[in-house]
């Protein structure tokens, strides 16, 4: 049977334990979970929010895409990706990833796989709010976040 990815873009947070719950109950066939959770950062003090936009539909459309080659690639038999959008503070939850799978290695490389490409290809916009008052405009993905996605092509 085909495993379809749980996407899900929202405002308000999620509760990792009830998360990864649902994704693993009554399933004899998972012998491991790996979770990721991405949280926001104070940048050493300076931030006061980060604010995440996001192109609805299509940053749900790519996320699922993302998770589908996941799926494939790494024979996972169940996934979950929960990416937040609007004002969020410095230790609050930006994003979670839950791969399943029979073995550790494919929940892992599934997790790190998703997180990757979501971090470059996800439609996904954010600026921050400094505690001076001022905005960092528009951030742009890493170098760094382009040469973590290029190990898995």
């Amino acid at each position: 049977m085909p495993v379809s990815p749980d996407i899900r873009i929202q405002r308000g947070d999620f509760d990792i334990s009830a998360e990864q719950a649902t994704l693993s109950e009554g399933r004899a066939d998972i012998g491991a979970v790996v979770s990721f959770t991405g949280l926001c950062r104070d940048e050493n003090g300076r931030l006061e929010a980060l604010e995440l936009e996001h192109y609805p539909g299509m940053a749900e459309s790519e996320i699922a895409r993302i998770a589908r080659t996941a799926i494939d690639r790494f024979g996972l038999v169940g996934l979950t990706a929960i990416h937040r959008y609007g004002l969020i503070r410095p230790g609050e939850n930006i994003v979670l990833v839950i791969a399943a799978a029979t073995h550790r290695k494919a929940a892992f490389d599934g997790a790190a796989f998703v997180m990757d490409f979501l971090k470059t290809d996800a439609p996904f916009w954010k600026k921050e709010h400094l505690k001076d008052g001022s905005d960092s405009g528009w951030v742009e993905a890493r170098e760094a976040d382009f040469s973590a996605r290029g190990y898995w092509q």
